[in-house]
């Protein structure tokens, strides 16, 4: 049995008035416990309200969303124990600061599924240092940190409540780029180190391609695909046909492809790449690998 499954899943804002819009559109799949799974998709794709229909914060207009194979929605009233299991970190989360200090910002989770004093301070240091939060940040008031530190504080007053899946919508939005590789690093480690399951909202894939095991795509609120990062990215020209941007190194290795060059097109990292030129120059090719890195540059 799946973790987490999905049926049919689809939801319509304004039904049955003149703004009607299917947001998403009759999707299935399922995930298993610990994947790390990529959602990506232009704005308007219909990742946000997906994910908001996976902790029960809106309702399907159609469909089920099973966790260990039971409905969400058969109980109404035990909608708060789900979104216990399954942790929601909605862009810029540092704006639901608003406890006095950092401490209790992150204990604030545990302390609402009533647990004892000495596991929600275990909690609070165990999140703490996935975030990358020194102790003595967490007597300061959340309102003194950097914007940094603030986004890594409201994560971690997600994953202090253990979470057993964590979803992050865009979590390193507005964030500059060594911000950003440093959060995606502390979700990475998260993920290795716990065991949980994680959904992460981006609108890049080169942050995707680096840590998901599986991604799914969404276009106008349809599945477009959900595969592998490796077959996602044997796609590149189509998924740049639906307005999506595959990593450079993804473009080049097409664009070597198209010449005659013999180097395969799912290729999605930089490391990936040295390795299939490498191979050329094993193989006898040491011309043909010297005018690809030429090319390349």
């Amino acid at each position: 049995m799946s973790l987490l499954e999905v049926k049919n899943l689809s939801y319509t804002y304004g039904t049955n008035t003149a703004f009607e819009k299917k947001a998403v559109k009759n999707v299935s799949l399922k995930i298993e416990k610990g994947e790390f799974i990529g959602v990506i998709g232009h704005t308007g794709s219909g990742k946000s309200t997906f994910i908001q229909m996976l902790n029960g914060l809106i309702k399907p207009t159609s469909g089920q969303v099973l966790l260990d194979g039971a409905d969400i929605w058969e109980n109404p009233k035990k909608i708060r124990n789900v979104r216990f299991r399954v942790g929601m970190v909605f862009q810029y989360p540092e704006y639901q600061l608003f406890e006095e200090t950092v401490e209790k910002d992150i204990a604030y989770g545990p302390k609402n599924m009533k647990l004892n004093d000495d596991e929600i301070g275990k909690r609070v240091t165990d999140a703490a240092r996935f975030a990358d939060l020194k102790p003595q940040l967490l007597k300061k008031s959340p309102f003194e940190l950097s914007g940094g530190e603030k986004r890594r504080a409201a994560i971690a007053g997600v994953i202090a409540m253990d979470p057993e899946i964590l979803i992050l919508d865009e979590p390193t939005a507005g964030l500059d780029p060594k911000g950003r590789d440093v959060l995606l690093t502390q979700i990475a480690t998260y993920h290795k180190a716990k065991g949980n399951t994680v959904i992460l909202v981006s609108h890049s894939m080169e942050d995707i391609s680096k840590i998901a095991d599986r991604i799914l795509v969404m276009n106008k609120g349809d599945m477009f695909a959900f595969d592998t990062t490796k077959n996602i990215f044997s796609k590149g020209e189509e998924i740049e046909k639906i307005g999506l941007q595959i990593p450079q190194i993804t473009k080049i290795m097409i664009e070597l492809s198209k010449s005659g060059y013999d180097v395969p097109t799912d290729v999605y990292s930089v490391e990936q790449a040295v390795m299939e030129i490498l191979k050329l120059r094993k193989n006898g090719s040491a011309a043909s690998a010297l005018k690809i890195n030429k090319e390349a540059e």
